[in-house]
């Protein structure tokens, strides 16, 4: 990752991630997201008093939490309590899924920011591996998600991982990225889940932010 804050910075290729010790086959280490120390925060205000205060303010479109349902998932490679808290973040937000220039999501492990792709509708359901290797999720493709790291490389502070998700894409929108910096983003998406039932996830969070 580009981002000064990450745990991991250094590049990596495919060879190396698969000969890594196997944590939970098929996923190595390091398609695990490292526990991390970390903080974050952020500061909501009307319009009013961020002009008051001359802040670089970005709007809240949108932001939803959704919590999992009681019955098991009936397929688990289709979270549905994801899926149902992105339609709903888009429709509250009245942008969808090709509005978005930049986007930050929960991928605690590798296939989960596939599933993740595939919830906000990035790319229809199935076809989130293809999205990766077409690189329209990478730094400077169509779709550039999580250029912060991630869970996997900046690592998962747990708690104040939701609120960096949403910092990093405030940085974005202002331009104040740096060297990861999303030309021209105007829309940005923060999606965070927590916990695990029956193969659904027990609670899901997406921020719809815009300048």
């Amino acid at each position: 990752a580009k981002n000064p804050l990450a745990q991991f910075r250094k590049p990596t290729n495919v060879e190396e991630v698969l000969a890594g010790p196997m944590i939970a086959d098929p996923l190595t280490r390091a398609q695990c997201c490292p526990i991390a120390d970390g903080a974050s925060a952020i500061v909501v205000a009307s319009e009013k008093a961020a002009r008051a205060n001359g802040a670089r303010a970005v709007r809240v479109n949108a932001s939803v939490l959704t919590s999992g349902e009681s019955v098991s998932a009936p397929d688990i490679v289709r979270w549905g309590t994801d899926i149902r808290t992105c339609a709903l973040a888009y429709e509250k937000a009245g942008v969808g899924p090709d509005d978005v220039d930049v986007a930050e999501c929960h991928d605690a492990f590798s296939i989960s920011e596939i599933l993740h792709y595939e919830a906000l509708g990035f790319c229809a359901a199935g076809e989130g591996g293809r999205f990766v290797e077409s690189g329209a999720s990478a730094p400077g493709g169509r779709k550039p998600v999580n250029p912060s790291g991630g869970l996997l490389s900046r690592g998962h502070p747990v708690a104040a991982t939701g609120v960096a998700q949403i910092s990093e894409i405030v940085l974005h929108l202002r331009g104040e990225a740096g060297a990861r910096q999303t030309p021209d983003a105007k829309v940005g998406v923060a999606q965070c889940m927590g916990g695990d039932k029956d193969g659904d996830t027990k609670s899901c969070t997406v921020v719809v932010l815009s300048r």
